[in-house]
């Protein structure tokens, strides 16, 4: 990709657009929410919630969680050239991007987002981003929880009709007016522990929990 294109995918103009884009596409979905209230009401009495998703799910969420930028949430995204875009859109969505990943800055974006969280209560997180594999929930979200004494919340999003990319996680893109739902589950909360093997075997309870909720394609997949 050139420089000149890059530079005019980034630019706010462009980012702008794309925002109002999504919400007019989402805008089709026959949308329904299920099982929020739980979480909400631990938020609001002064519990914080880090809501967790699968990589290939999230684009389904946007238009939801603009509702959520009362909050002041952040969401860690990949510092690579399509976090970038991806950061415009969260930040227009009122929510705050952390720059960083697994593989670089990693470090200093799990300290920024432990401290976002502590202030705000409210933070979301990709378990398998930004590269996956997918279905393998990162050590990362357990840390966050940890030291932020969160809760965790797991999200799944479901549509009778989309896309299914040929990508790394399989991310699918519902059709318009199709029928999407989004589900919560039950609220997950780890006692702090320095032991390894305890460690371990939080990040598995929780990608055990959260592996059903993975969508696999029965349609044709789209190449990118």
């Amino acid at each position: 990709m050139t420089r000149g294109r890059k530079k005019f995918l980034t630019s706010k103009p462009f980012l702008s657009f794309l925002y109002r884009f999504i919400r007019l596409y989402s805008a089709t979905f026959r949308f329904r929410v299920e099982n929020e209230k739980e979480w909400m009401e631990y938020r609001k009495q002064g519990g914080r919630v880090l809501l967790c998703a699968w990589h290939q799910q999230f684009f389904s969420a946007i238009r939801h969680f603009q509702g959520y930028g009362k909050f002041n949430p952040s969401l860690m995204i990949s510092g690579s050239f399509d976090g970038q875009i991806i950061a415009g859109v969260a930040e227009r969505s009122g929510w705050n991007p952390v720059r960083g990943s697994s593989s670089k800055g990693g470090k200093e974006a799990l300290k920024r987002m432990i401290e976002c969280l502590w202030k705000s209560g409210m933070a979301g997180h990709i378990v398998d981003g930004p590269k996956g594999p997918a279905g393998c929930v990162k050590a990362g979200v357990i840390r966050l929880a940890n030291a932020a004494d969160a809760a965790i919340v797991p999200f799944y999003a479901f549509a009778d009709r989309a896309w299914f990319f040929n990508s790394w996680d399989r991310f699918f893109l519902p059709k318009p007016f199709a029928r999407v739902i989004l589900t919560f589950g039950e609220m997950i909360k780890f006692s702090p522990t320095d032991d390894s093997s305890q460690f371990e075997s939080y990040r598995l309870q929780l990608e055990r929990a959260m592996l059903p909720g993975l969508r696999i394609p029965r349609q044709h997949t789209v190449n990118i």
